[in-house]
C-alpha cells in the first residue's frame, strides 16, 4: 500500500472521526442508564472507527484482523452480560460495523460516509421498522414479496437469453415479463392501500389501470349503470387509468426491446399528459369518494402470481402470432396480428410488435405504423367497453378522453 501524505492522512482521520460520531449519537440516545444500558455509545463508536482507520494506516492486515476480531468479541461478551428483558445483538454488529468503516475510509471515503448514513437512518428508524414489518405489511405481502425476489435474484440470472423461434420465445424475456407483471402488480397494490387511506378514487382508479385499463373503464362504467355514481366524475377516472396504459407501454418496450424507448418515450408522455389533464378537468369538482373496505389482513395478496403467468403467456402467444403471420404474409400479417392482439390487451400488441426489430432497421417506419394502428383499435374496444357498462353520457365522458389521448399518442408517434 502506497504510504498516505499528511492531507490524506489528516482525511481518512476526519471521515473515520465524523462517521464514528455519527453512529455513536444515535446509539448514546438509546443506551439506556444503569445497569441494563447498552455496550456503546458515541465514545466508544467514534474510537471504534479511530481503530479501524488507524489499522488501516498503518498498512498491517493482521492488526486489521486482530481489531476486528476483538470488536467482535466484546460484542459477545456484551450479549452474554446483557441482563435486560429485550436482549438484542444490533448495537453489537454496528459497533463491528463503525470499526469496518474506519478501515474504508482508506480505501474510498466518500462511500464510508455514505455507509455511515445509511447505517445511522437504520439505527434511528427503529421504530418506523418495527411498525412497518410487524403491522403494516400483510402475511400475503411477505410470501409475494419473498417470491418476487426469488425470481429476480435466484431465477432471472440462470434462465437463458437466446430466441428459440427468429425474435420470439426468448426465455429471460419471458421472465423479465412475469417480473415486470408481478411488480406492476405489487405497485398498484402498495399504491392503493396508501391512496384508500387517503380517499382518492381517482387516484386509485390510476393505479387499478397498472393491472387492467380495459377492465377499470368497464367496473367504473357499471356503478354509473347501476346509479351508485355520476357519469362525469366516473368518466374522468377511467381516462385517468389510460396513463398507467401509456406507462406500460413504455415498461414492456424496455423489457422486449429497449432500443424502441427513445422512440416511444415522447408520444408516451404526450398521450399520458392528455389523459392527465382530460381525466383532471372531469374530476375537478367531484366529490370525495368513501372509504373503501380494508381486505382481511391474511388474505391480501401483494400479486396474483398466476394472473401474471397468463398474461406473459398470452403476451408470448401473441409474439408467436405475429411471427408466424408475418413469415406467411410479411408487413400484412403483422399489421394482422397486431390489430387481433390490440383487440384484447394493447400491451400484447406492443410486445409483439417491438420484439419483431429495432426502429432504426428498414422495417422500423413500419413497425411503428403496426403500433399506432393497434393503439386506435385497442381505443375504440375501450370506447365499447365504456359504452356496454355504463352508457352514452359515461362513454362520451370516458370515451373522449380516450380517444383524445390516442390520437396525442399517434400523433407524436407519427411525427
Amino acid at each position: 500500500m502506497d504510504t498516505p501524505g499528511l492531507q490524506d492522512t489528516l482525511a481518512v482521520l476526519a471521515g473515520a472521526l465524523g462517521s464514528g460520531l455519527l453512529m455513536g449519537i444515535e446509539r448514546e440516545r438509546r443506551k439506556g442508564q444503569g445497569p441494563t444500558r447498552a455496550l456503546a455509545g458515541v465514545r466508544s463508536f467514534t474510537l471504534a472507527a479511530l481503530a479501524g482507520a488507524t489499522a488501516a494506516l498503518l498498512g498491517s492486515e493482521l492488526l486489521m484482523a486482530v481489531g476486528a476480531v476483538f470488536i467482535a468479541l466484546l460484542g459477545v461478551v456484551a450479549y452474554a452480560r446483557d441482563r435486560s428483558d429485550d436482549p438484542g445483538v444490533t448495537t453489537e454488529i454496528a459497533l463491528l460495523l463503525a470499526y469496518l468503516i474506519g478501515v474504508l475510509c482508506t480505501r474510498s471515503l466518500p462511500v464510508a460516509a455514505g455507509l455511515a448514513v445509511a447505517v445511522t437512518s437504520l439505527l434511528a428508524a427503529r421504530e418506523a421498522l418495527h411498525q412497518f414489518a410487524r403491522d403494516w405489511l400483510r402475511p400475503g405481502e411477505v410470501r409475494g414479496g419473498l417470491i418476487l425476489a426469488a425470481l429476480a435474484l435466484l431465477a432471472l440470472p440462470l434462465v437463458p437469453h437466446r430466441p428459440l423461434w427468429g425474435e420470439a420465445l426468448d426465455p429471460q424475456v419471458l421472465l423479465r415479463l412475469v417480473l415486470v407483471l408481478l411488480l406492476i402488480q405489487a405497485l398498484a397494490h402498495l399504491g392503493r392501500r396508501l391512496m384508500d387511506a387517503r380517499h382518492a378514487s381517482a387516484l386509485s382508479a390510476l393505479a387499478s389501470g397498472f393491472i387492467s385499463s380495459t377492465a377499470t373503464i368497464a367496473s367504473l362504467g357499471m356503478a354509473v349503470r347501476a346509479g351508485r355514481e355520476s357519469a362525469r366524475p366516473q368518466g374522468g377516472a377511467a381516462v385517468l387509468s389510460c396513463v398507467a396504459t401509456m406507462a406500460q407501454i413504455l415498461v414492456v418496450a424496455a423489457t422486449v426491446q429497449p432500443l424502441w424507448l427513445p422512440r416511444l418515450w415522447a408520444p408516451a408522455l404526450a398521450g399520458g399528459a392528455v389523459a392527465l389533464a382530460w381525466g383532471g378537468l372531469l374530476l375537478r369538482h367531484a366529490p370525495r369518494a368513501a372509504p373503501a373496505a380494508q381486505p382481511e389482513a391474511d388474505g391480501a395478496e401483494l400479486f396474483k402470481l398466476r394472473d401474471a403467468l397468463w398474461i406473459a403467456a398470452l403476451l408470448t402467444a401473441v409474439q408467436v402470432l405475429v411471427q408466424a403471420l408475418r413469415a406467411w404474409w410479411g408487413e400484412a400479417g403483422l399489421l394482422a396480428g397486431a390489430l387481433l392482439a390490440a383487440l384484447a390487451d394493447v400491451h400484447a400488441a406492443t410486445a409483439a410488435i417491438v420484439a419483431q426489430g429495432r426502429p432504426q432497421d428498414a422495417a422500423g417506419a413500419g413497425l411503428a405504423d403496426a403500433l399506432a394502428v393497434a393503439l386506435a383499435v385497442h381505443a375504440v374496444s375501450k370506447c365499447v367497453a365504456a359504452l356496454a357498462s355504463g352508457g352514452w353520457r359515461y362513454a362520451l365522458a370516458a370515451g373522449g378522453g380516450v380517444l383524445l389521448h390516442t390520437a396525442a399518442f399517434v400523433a407524436v408517434l407519427r411525427w
